[in-house]
């Protein structure tokens, strides 16, 4: 007789193979950072990325005139452009890749912000406060962080 070879129609029972144990996922909360990244809640706000170059100050004067206008707040282009163009001035100072601005209002008050975006500064330099208190800023400021330097003014419109 002849060993005739036996293949069974179904598959074995054999149990599935184990996945590998998976590195524990990496911490994303920000509870243990120094500052949370900047954030403006519940007004208008607008924003724009620039090359650090030295004409970035003129166009960033250029889109928050721009974007005043567009709320309806005509009557201080001069003190907005001048604080606007020192702070990006001041930001591409710093050094770094790019600046970004950022631009807020609220109660008829403007924020304007500009970030350098370059770690690694070292104690925040506060020169440029008393100039932007000169141009008509309300109350400004600039703090120092792992991410860069912010410099920000506060403008009554």
């Amino acid at each position: 007789m002849a060993a005739v070879e036996h293949t069974p129609g179904y598959p074995p029972k054999t149990p599935p193979p184990k996945r590998p144990v998976s590195p524990p996922r990496p911490e994303t909360s920000l509870a243990g950072t120094p500052r949370a990244r900047m954030q403006v809640r519940n007004r208008r706000a607008a924003n724009w990325s620039l090359e650090a170059a030295p004409w970035s100050a003129k166009k960033a004067c250029a889109h928050v005139l721009g974007r005043l206008h567009e709320w309806g707040y005509r009557e201080t282009d001069v003190a907005a452009a001048g604080l606007t163009e020192l702070l990006v001035r001041t930001a591409v100072a710093d050094g770094g890749r790019r600046v970004s601005v950022h631009l807020a209002d609220q109660n008829r008050q403007a924020l304007i912000v500009a970030l350098p975006h370059r770690p690694g500064l070292a104690a925040a330099d506060t020169a440029v406060l008393p100039e932007l208190t000169s141009l008509g800023a309300v109350s400004c400021g600039t703090d120092t962080a792992e991410d860069g330097r912010r410099l920000w003014a506060v403008l009554d419109l």
